[in-house]
């Protein structure tokens, strides 16, 4: 995904910019903004944008020159400038530093993403260019969601066959051959990991070396634990021949990092235009990896361990142990399109015959109830509010009385643990605000407080840090400190005769050069005249 930085001193027109384009629809990512060229270099630095959205007029250190130091460090990087100014001065010096385009002010949100696209093509061309057969990983970061975006169409039967084969060498893959076929795989931890994103990152370049090893294998991440692979047929290599080689290379990676897997492979097919229908019969089996015995390799079509026609004795079967803790972690886990696929699969575990017993169905939804509350209160939940949501039994009387109901129950009890999963993960992330800005609140005297400090205060990385307290603050991190900043320089101006070089330094600033600027643009007036002001 391409990564995009504004810098703009007008806040309506970079506030404007930020929320009136949908960036991840479009496939951009907005990494981050700033008021100036001197606040906004160390960010660029820091979060290595490949578009950079400049105003050229702007106090401390303006467009022109903020464009030559980035291009001295990030020659690829593209720049389009954003200006009131219709100069042909400044357009000689945007072509001199390489300026990809010159817009002027005011534009609209159709105008800029239309800029954008152009120059998000130009930079797929450039990099397309870039990559190596000696080198095929070159790339992979930033071709992720352009993969992931084509293996859905293609699943979906959106493109046409020479859209596919089109495609397919944008990212350097033929895709004609004789026959294809799909494999999916699930990656499960078989005990908490302390380094998890470490191991789940040797795994993903595990997965890459094969790619490099087996060029007829198109590899597509899902997410760290989700894999797809598409393969086609060559003259040397038969698809059969690519997936036990693959089977193997599967099962030796993820044993070496305590990983089991869960994996599907699909029936081949002729024609590229039917994966539609190979992933549709892929998905039947892989949606019930949640309940399927771990480190299985199931073959669509073929009967035996694994596959949909799989029964289970009742008799023999310890509900407690099967079940409960395969629902705990899909409550945890899994997606609400799936719920249905893992409700169908838990009923044609226990029998067809025992579900028609009415005390049985009442046993399913009560043992099922007792574990949604258990895997919510985990996650801190209430326990009172968990009741009142999935412990109601006196309305449950027309629901054991089919098999039907039992199960749409069931589902919209799932999707709805399922909602207060995600619920939780929000209020987590406020929380995690909250505490950034009460430290701010206590810190902001400390000269050398930045992003990097409170977000390691906080547990997370930079980047992160910063895009969730964008989200829930609707400001950066500088621009709520400077407010911060602000507001008690202004009290201190109206309630001590100290001077301004020392309530610059009390709030955290020691220039006071600086700081009288910085004020000025933010109050439209100098300390001194804020302090004489009535």
């Amino acid at each position: 995904m391409i990564k995009v930085f504004l810098v703009e001193d007008e806040i309506v027109m970079r506030e404007g910019i930020k929320k009136n384009i949908p960036w991840e629809k479009e496939g951009f990512e907005f990494v981050g903004d700033a008021s100036d060229g001197e606040l906004a270099y160390p960010l660029i630095q820091k979060t290595k944008p490949d578009i950079l959205i400049t105003d050229i007029k702007m106090p401390f250190m303006d467009g022109i020159e903020l464009s030559r130091l980035v291009k001295k460090d990030m020659p690829d990087l593209k720049i389009i400038f954003l200006t009131g100014y219709d100069e042909f001065a400044y357009a000689k010096e945007a072509i001199s530093i390489g300026v990809a385009e010159y817009l002027l002010k005011p534009i609209t949100s159709v105008q800029l993403l239309e800029v954008l696209h152009r120059v998000e093509k130009v930079i797929y061309d450039e990099r397309q260019k870039n990559l190596s057969f000696e080198n095929p990983d070159d790339g992979w970061e930033k071709n992720k969601i352009k993969r992931l975006s084509f293996f859905r169409q293609l699943i979906s039967g959106e493109l046409s066959v020479s859209q596919i084969y089109s495609e397919g060498e944008k990212f350097g893959v033929e895709f004609v051959a004789s026959r294809y076929n799909l494999v999916m795989m699930q990656l499960f931890a078989t005990k908490v990991l302390e380094d998890e994103t470490d191991v789940l990152n040797k795994v993903e370049n595990g997965i890459l070396e094969l790619q490099k090893e087996f060029p007829q294998v198109f590899v597509v991440e899902k997410n760290k634990e989700e894999y797809a692979f598409v393969l086609k047929e060559t003259e040397e290599v038969s698809i059969e021949e690519t997936i036990e080689c693959c089977k193997e290379k599967f099962k030796k990676l993820l044993s070496d990092y305590s990983l089991e897997y869960y994996i599907v492979v699909g029936n081949p097919v002729e024609r590229i235009g039917d994966m539609k229908r190979c992933f549709e019969e892929a998905n039947e089996h892989f949606a019930h990896r949640y309940l399927r015995e771990h480190n299985q390799i199931v073959m669509c079509g073929k009967n035996g361990i694994g596959s949909c026609d799989e029964q289970v004795d009742f008799m023999t079967m310890n509900l407690s142990q099967a079940d409960s803790g395969k629902l705990s972690n899909f409550i945890k886990t899994g997606l609400k399109s799936e719920v249905e696929k893992f409700v169908d699969d838990y009923f044609e575990k226990i029998g067809t015959k025992n579900v028609q017993s009415i005390l049985f169905r009442q046993y399913v939804i009560m043992d099922m109830s007792i574990v949604i509350m258990g895997t919510l209160q985990e996650m801190g939940y209430p326990k009172e509010e968990l009741v009142n949501d999935f412990g109601k039994t006196e309305e449950l009387s027309q629901i054991y009385t089919g098999i039907e109901p039992t199960k749409k129950y069931i589902v919209s009890c799932i999707r709805k643990a399922i909602e207060y999963r995600d619920d939780s993960v929000t209020d987590k992330n406020e929380d995690i605000v909250q505490k950034a800005c009460k430290y701010i609140d206590e810190n902001y005297s400390n000269e050398d407080i930045s992003l990097n400090m409170v977000s390691k205060f906080v547990g997370l990385s930079p980047n992160h840090f910063s895009t969730i307290f964008a989200q829930n603050m609707n400001k950066t991190f500088v621009e709520y400190l400077t407010d911060v900043r602000m507001e008690q320089a202004k009290i201190l101006l109206r309630t001590t005769n100290m001077r301004t070089s020392d309530i610059a330094f009390e709030v955290g600033y020691h220039d006071s050069h600086y700081f009288s600027s910085l004020f000025k643009k933010n109050q439209n007036m100098t300390p001194r005249e804020y302090r004489a002001a009535n």
